[in-house]
């Protein structure tokens, strides 16, 4: 059968409409971001307790005092986990996807409840939908909308909305046909009939729906994280990333008890839209005091619709809303990050250092694939870890010509296989023959790091291995380095330096003559187009910037050794390492006065200096690989 190229048309159908409905995606961004930016700076900004009590009050408002409790002991423990502020960026989130996904979701539902001819088409379209890989949502979004909340926003609502359809017409069709037979006797129209007769009958089975929209909601805005959403997802990708257990055990409990608030709250709503409720209500309100009165007792709707707006407004009067907020003066700067030991910890030096001189700084964690993106969109500001000219010339040959190369700040980094040092072979070559004693298999990292691709397209087939190349992620290969090392069995991993596994295992770097991998190469600092003129004090930092492994090596120890599993390992071994060495701060600010003030030698010309440099014209010949 011959080669069906459905990937290339849908690459082509996406870059049509990048290309012509720019436009509208600019809109939605402009809309769509308003929206949860404002909602999340009113969540996080608004004083803790008055948050608190306005979600224990709508807890209260539809299941009872007994549960307002509950809510109020489990944002108590968000905010005991230091999760607040995710938390409620996640929270944010969820409500904007959900109201927009239900926007669509029930008019879609009740037009196709209503025509046959709507259904046939609707209804492939949602099992497509359904059945789509959810990762798979991300990738458009983010060539539409970039990194962050939006693209986040959008994939969700695309992944949540089929249940919202299906549940909505499921209770439009359930509707006893008699009593719609009976209206139409009547003469009702056929908007009376919906808006009184099927819709209220069908509300139960709805909310049923918008429970489903909101828990896949908060399901795809975790997964999220991953393109820059923020919020606890940003905590979780974290965590796996960097293989830490109790970042993951506290941003995972802190999404079960929003999960449970939001579950609990809905289905509650859900059931009190029923008639028999609202009259089994009405009953117990005109009985006498008792204790279970009491735990039975509900506001009625508009006392409590009444409570949440007033204390909204307490909280809106206290700076929750943040309106007439003056600006603090501060450069505000976007540093993209990824996962990889000398970025984390030379990105967390500059946060810590920059904010120390009135920058506002703000750090997105990354897959590198949408930070080179979020680069060229100018989403990014800086990323502190291009590895040239071999790792990352793929994007550079994508989106070189929208970026700028700052500086080189680390030289003769290289890639390679690693083994412990106690096995006989130095080189590549001689694990030929030797592939069972590893198990047929190397250790990788992520799937599109392009040491990757250099492995299983070159490597193994230029030296003619019997080896499968396993995907994994940088964190589980060094899981499964681990615990190899310590069960003292053979592994072989894809490894390179600099990476502070080389001082923490007996492991061997593997010589590789024929080159597969590539020559040594450098890490670079690269910027968006204009970093240079915006941040010219910066770009002078970062490009006279020169650091070796006597620097690096204790840094990372510091942090992945020290520190590993302790909270917000990154900041405190960083600031621990700082303290320890204050000598350091002038390697990464190379333009600090001396310590008895007098002016530094200049030794160029600081315009001169400040202008970025053009990015290299990287082929196949400079990248090493024949």
């Amino acid at each position: 059968m011959p080669r069906i190229h459905l990937g290339d048309w849908a690459e082509s159908l996406v870059d049509f409409m990048r290309d012509n409905f720019g436009w509208l995606f600019d809109f939605i961004t402009d809309v769509v971001g308003g929206a949860v930016t404002h909602l999340a700076d009113w969540l996080t900004d608004s004083p803790l307790p008055a948050v608190v009590v306005l979600f224990a009050a709508i807890g209260w408002a539809v299941r009872g005092p007994v549960f307002g409790l509950i809510a109020v002991a489990g944002f108590l423990l968000i905010d005991g986990l230091d999760m607040w502020a995710p938390a409620m960026a996640t929270l944010a989130l969820v409500l904007v996807s959900a109201v927009a996904a239900l926007i669509i979701a029930i008019p879609l539902g009740i037009l196709t409840a209503r025509s046959r001819a709507v259904g046939t088409v609707v209804k492939p379209v949602l099992d497509f939908m359904q059945t789509m890989p959810a990762f798979v949502y991300l990738i458009p979004a983010i060539t539409f909308f970039g990194i962050g909340e939006v693209p986040g926003v959008v994939a969700t609502v695309i992944f949540a909305l089929p249940p919202g359809v299906r549940m909505t017409e499921l209770g439009i069709r359930s509707v006893d046909a008699e009593m719609v037979e009976a209206g139409e006797a009547f003469g009702t129209s056929e908007w009376r009939i919906l808006k009184d007769i099927q819709f209220p009958l069908a509300l139960p089975t709805v909310m049923a729906g918008v429970n489903q929209v909101i828990m896949l909601s908060l399901s795809m805005v975790v997964t999220a994280g991953i393109v820059g959403a923020g919020g606890l997802g940003s905590e979780v990708f974290g965590a796996l990333s960097n293989n830490n257990v109790g970042l993951g055990v506290e941003a995972g409990v802190a999404v079960v008890v929003l999960a449970i608030y939001l579950d609990r709250t809905v289905s509650a709503a859900g059931e009190r839209v029923e008639a028999r409720a609202r009259r089994a209500a009405t009953a117990r309100s005109s009985a006498a005091f008792t204790p279970q009165w009491l735990l039975d007792w509900r506001p009625r709707p508009v006392v409590a619709v009444g409570g949440v707006v007033t204390i909204a407004l307490i909280a809106g009067l206290m700076g929750g809303f943040g309106l007439g907020a003056a600006d603090d003066g501060k450069k505000k700067i976007t540093i993209g990050w990824i996962p990889w030991e000398e970025d984390v910890v030379v990105t967390h030096v500059y946060k810590q250092l920059l904010e120390k001189r009135g920058y506002d700084v703000t750090l997105k964690q990354l897959d590198v694939g949408p930070l080179f993106q979020g680069l060229a969109r100018g989403d990014i500001d800086l990323f502190m870890d291009a590895w040239l000219p071999t790792l990352h010339k793929k994007y550079m040959d994508e989106y070189g010509a929208k970026l700028e190369e700052i500086g080189q700040w680390y030289q003769n980094v290289d890639v390679q296989l690693a083994i412990p040092k106690n096995l006989p072979y130095n080189t590549v070559e001689e694990l030929k023959g030797h592939e069972k004693e590893f198990g047929n298999r190397i250790v990788g990292i992520e799937p599109g790091a392009n040491i990757m691709d250099l492995t299983e397209k070159k490597l193994i087939p230029d030296y003619g291995l019997d080896f499968d190349l396993v995907k994994s992620s940088t964190p589980a290969m060094i899981a499964e380095l681990d615990r190899d090392m310590a069960a003292k069995k053979p592994i072989v991993v894809t490894m390179w330096r600099p990476h502070w596994a080389y001082t923490k295992y007996d492991i061997k770097p593997l010589a590789d003559p024929k080159k597969s991998y590539g020559e040594a190469g450098w890490i670079s600092s690269i910027g968006r187009k204009g970093f240079a003129k915006d941040f010219p004090e910066l770009n002078g930092w970062i490009k006279n910037l020169k650091i070796d492994d006597t620097i690096l090596g204790p840094l990372e120890k510091k942090v992945f050794v020290d520190f590993d599993g302790k909270p917000n390992a990154s900041e405190e071994g960083v600031r621990a390492y700082l303290k320890e060495n204050p000598e350091v701060e002038a390697k990464f600010l190379s333009q600090l006065p001396p310590a008895n003030g007098e002016q530094p030698k200049k030794d160029g010309d600081p315009a001169k200096d400040a202008q970025p440099q053009s990015l290299p014209a990287l082929t196949r010949e400079t990248a090493g690989v024949s």
